[in-house]
């Protein structure tokens, strides 16, 4: 498996290609089932956390949320116009926020342990010998 190091900008990017990219898949294969793409949202919230170098695992949990609403721009249902496509996404994001929630739970989860594991390496090294 490969393992990348994506700074915090670099995985938001990730991230919301991603979405965006599985959001189209979705419209195309499964008729904008939000289910799918709720689905489809916890792996990339997995990777985009693991993926994020130790020094900007705080922009982790920031940036899944972003990407679930950038992937939704073509699975939510839109109107007339630009304010029918908005109150298609602003629908989509509040029925969907359990998915939302859990992916950022899933992102934050695997970043703070991975925050601890990397200060529990610092300190164990910076101990001085007995």
């Amino acid at each position: 498996m490969p393992n990348p190091r994506l700074t915090g900008l670099g995985g938001g990017l990730f991230c919301g290609a991603l979405m965006f990219a599985l959001g189209c898949l979705d419209q195309l294969l499964f008729g904008a089932s939000l289910t799918v793409y709720g689905v489809l949202f916890l792996p990339v919230c997995v990777v985009t956390a693991v993926w994020i170098r130790r020094g900007d695992l705080l922009t982790a949990p920031i940036v899944v949320p972003i990407a679930f609403a950038v992937g939704l721009l073509p699975v939510a249902e839109s109107g007339q116009g630009i304010s029918g496509r908005l109150m298609g996404l602003f629908t989509a994001l509040a029925t969907q926020a359990g998915w939302l929630y859990g992916g950022t739970l899933v992102a934050g989860s695997i970043a703070t342990v991975r925050k601890i594991r990397l200060m529990n390496r610092r300190s164990t090294r910076n101990r001085p010998p007995v």
